[in-house]
Order: structure tokens, then C-alpha cells, then sequence
């Protein structure tokens, strides 16, 4: 099983070639491929077009989806930046703390190219495919 942060989707709608959206592509048909609601919000709600909009939710909705916070896991998130902090780690969004927690807690490795990953990755054993 597989995580696909935003970073990647939004490439691979985008019609982007990176490292990243081809070892996506690599990975169709080959491993599951989950999706989290949390990513679900981030790669739709920068559609423009409603056309696109629709392709891209019918698209994203052919994956599992799995619910990515809840009181447990946000605790266990704030845990994380926590830690990051007294690192003297900034990561910019917590909305990645949070992703990053989800797959650590579950053991999922994360496929992204947005680094604020790299810490969780360094700090605090995020699996990765990057």
C-alpha cells in the first residue's frame, strides 16, 4: 500500500513529468494506492475548472480513500511537529505534519515532492519513495 501526497497529484494533473509522478506511474496496476481525505480536499480544491473538477474527483475516487485525522491522530500530529520543532524544524504546513503522522502511525510509505517531508523522513521514520 501506497500514500500519493498532493505534491504528486497535482503534477500528474498538471501534466507535469517529475521524478515523482513517473514512479507514480510506474506504480499503477502494480501496488495499491490509497488516497487520503486530507489530500482529497488539497488536489481538488485548486480546480478552476469544473470540468477538470469532475475528472479529477471521478479519477481520485476510483482509489480507496482513508480518513487521515481524528482525535487520536491529531494528537499524535501535534506529537510530531513537537519533536520537528525542537529539531529546529519549521515545517510549513501542518496539514503535511499531519499526513506525514498518518503514514508513519500505519507504516505506509509516502510518495511526494514537497520537502517538507524530508525531516519526518530524517526524524521521525517516514517511509518514503522518493
Amino acid at each position: 500500500m501506497i500514500l500519493v501526497d498532493s505534491s504528486v497529484w497535482i503534477d500528474y494533473f498538471n501534466g507535469r513529468e517529475t521524478r515523482e509522478t513517473n514512479a507514480f506511474q510506474n506504480l499503477l496496476g502494480q501496488q495499491e494506492i490509497v488516497v487520503g481525505d486530507l489530500i482529497l480536499t488539497e488536489v481538488l480544491q485548486g480546480f478552476v475548472s469544473d470540468i477538470h473538477y469532475r475528472r479529477a474527483k471521478q479519477l481520485l475516487r476510483e482509489f480507496p480513500t482513508v480518513t487521515m485525522l481524528g482525535p487520536e491522530m491529531a494528537i499524535r500530529s501535534a506529537d510530531s511537529y513537537r519533536i520537528l520543532r525542537k529539531r529546529g524544524v519549521t515545517v510549513r504546513k501542518t496539514i503535511d505534519v499531519m499526513i506525514g503522522t498518518y503514514c508513519i502511525v500505519y507504516s505506509i510509505p509516502l510518495l511526494y515532492s514537497d520537502r517538507d517531508f524530508d525531516p519526518m523522513a530524517r526524524y521521525l521514520g517516514l517511509k518514503t519513495l522518493t
